[in-house]
C-alpha cells in the first residue's frame, strides 16, 4: 500500500488540496512503520512545496 501511495501523491503533487485529500487517506490506511517510512518521503521530495500541510497532517494523525 505504500507504493501506491507514493505512486498517488506524486502524481496529485501539483494540486495542493488534492495532494492533502490523498494525504489524509493514506495516513489514514498505513501501519505505523509504514507511516514512518511515507512522512520521511514526503518531506524528502515535497518538504519544501509542502512542509507545513504536511506537518499539520502527521500532527493530527
Amino acid at each position: 500500500m505504500l507504493e501506491y501511495f507514493k505512486t498517488i501523491l506524486s502524481k496529485v503533487s501539483f494540486d495542493r488540496k488534492l495532494f492533502e485529500k490523498e494525504l489524509r487517506k493514506a495516513i489514514k490506511s498505513l501501519v505505523t512503520d509504514e507511516l514512518e517510512e511515507l512522512k520521511k518521503w514526503c518531506y524528502e521530495r515535497y518538504g519544501q512545496l509542502y512542509g507545513p500541510l504536511i506537518d499539520r497532517q502527521f500532527v493530527l494523525a
